[in-house]
């Protein structure tokens, strides 16, 4: 156990030590404001201030972890080693050269996602405004590289040190915005389907239409049974999250309702956990999030555990505090829909943090680093498309963190580019976690 010296605790700081130590680390810790008990203590111990108590190991801080609500800060990026850091600190005895704990908050919490920025046009805060984007670190896990950096430090000083190391782990994620593409869509969505394939001239698409309506074919995006296949070759935690919206301009799906779409849901709930991909509409409207949730539970006779904002998008701290309230207890929008990255700078589940009213809530955030939904952006460029994933995917081995990729039902389908994404999940799927 380590002895940790702070001038206050304060939410902050008891959320950002638990992170950084036992969630990445796997080292107990304890927070004291007392000098005595501190210096009375003669096992591992540190402080962490604006001034050394004396000879201990010595981490100085900036004033973040110690401040209430949001201010506009000055953030000035700096290279550090092989990786970037921020919130520089001068003093000469201070351990590292940068407050680790105020900008390992900075990032988990997404401070700048509250302060004003530009949203795009969906009204989502854009990876082109973030920190990470613009000081070229977006693409690596830096608060799972700083953490490793403290243990470095740590165990030179306190070599008998207990770390419980953590193992990699890999959670694929499908993302089911339409569980059909012709398949129990009505009468009317049906034909009028029919009639544009006729007036587009694509009378193969029209033909397989007409097939998978008379029952002599499988419909494209059921590609479920592949999934399960995979599944039952080696029992990883995946999910596959549905989306059971009203149909719109944003939601495509199939009516909840449909008999054919409860038994996709339920056979594949058998082998897997299965999820909500909440609607573009329902991620500000607690009314309607709540009647979708409603409708997965009825399906599942279950609670609901995992669910994924459409479009990536999230309005903080709303979004979020309408799923505790909900009791959702995990997210998986912690993302970037036009660009791979951490957007988090982290590969390591965490807590979320509401910055409003100062608490940890008990929402567990889930990082995702990769994330196609649409088949469009990675289509036309398989090679590199596969080396940025494993190039992903080795960054979070290295620290021990959680890859979690993200991929549309679609991709799978013999309308996509299939066979390049079957075999991407495939590697994903079957890699091995040592």
């Amino acid at each position: 156990m380590l002895l940790i010296h702070v001038q206050k605790i304060t939410p902050r700081v008891s959320y950002t030590f638990k992170q950084i130590c036992k969630r990445i680390l796997g080292l107990e810790v304890d927070l004291t404001s007392k000098i005595e008990t501190f210096i009375a203590h003669d096992g591992p111990k540190l402080s962490y201030g604006k001034q050394p108590l004396g000879k201990e190991l010595y981490f100085q801080s900036v004033d973040l972890l110690f401040e209430h609500g949001l201010n506009d800060i000055d953030i000035q990026v700096s290279d550090w080693e092989e990786t970037k850091c921020f919130f520089e600190v001068k003093h000469s005895s201070s351990a590292l050269p940068f407050d680790i704990f105020a900008a390992t908050f900075y990032l988990l919490t997404r401070y700048e996602e509250y302060l004003p920025h530009v949203k795009d046009d969906m009204g989502r805060f854009p990876a082109t405004e973030s920190i990470g984007y613009i000081n070229g670190f977006l693409q690596d896990p830096v608060v799972d590289i700083w953490a490793y950096k403290l243990k470095k430090v740590l165990i030179e000083k306190y070599s008998n040190l207990d770390f419980k190391e953590k193992k990699f782990n890999i959670i694929p994620i499908v993302s089911v915005s339409q569980t059909f593409v012709y398949k129990n869509k009505g009468v009317l969505r049906s034909l009028g389907g029919g009639i544009r394939d006729l007036w587009r001239l694509q009378f193969d698409k029209l033909t397989d239409r007409i097939k998978v309506i008379i029952g002599v074919k499988k419909d494209p995006y059921d590609i479920f049974d592949f999934i399960i296949t995979l599944q039952k070759r080696k029992k990883r935690k995946s999910k596959v999250l549905f989306g059971l919206g009203d149909y719109s301009t944003y939601e495509k799906n199939v009516g909840y309702n449909r008999p054919q779409h409860h038994k996709i849901i339920k056979h594949i709930a058998d082998y897997t956990d299965v999820g909500l991909k909440i609607s573009y509409a329902a991620i500000s409207d607690a009314v309607v999030l709540k009647k979708e949730k409603l409708r997965i539970e009825n399906i599942l006779n279950r609670r609901l555990e995992h669910a994924l904002c459409s479009f990536f998008k999230i309005k903080l701290p709303e979004a979020y505090r309408n799923f505790i309230e909900l009791e959702i207890g995990e997210d998986y929008s912690m993302g970037y829909a036009e660009y791979s990255g951490f957007r988090a700078g982290t590969c390591t589940p965490f807590m979320f943090y509401d910055l409003d009213y100062e608490v940890q809530t008990p929402l567990i955030i889930h990082s995702v680093c990769f994330a196609d939904i649409g088949g469009e952006e990675y289509a036309n460029d398989s090679v590199s498309t596969r080396e940025e994933i494993i190039s992903y995917l080795n960054k979070v081995k290295d620290v021990n963190g959680v890859f979690i990729p993200v991929f549309s039902n679609l991709l799978f389908s013999e309308l996509h580019n299939h066979s390049f994404w079957k075999s991407i999940l495939e590697y994903i799927w079957t890699i091995a976690d040592e």
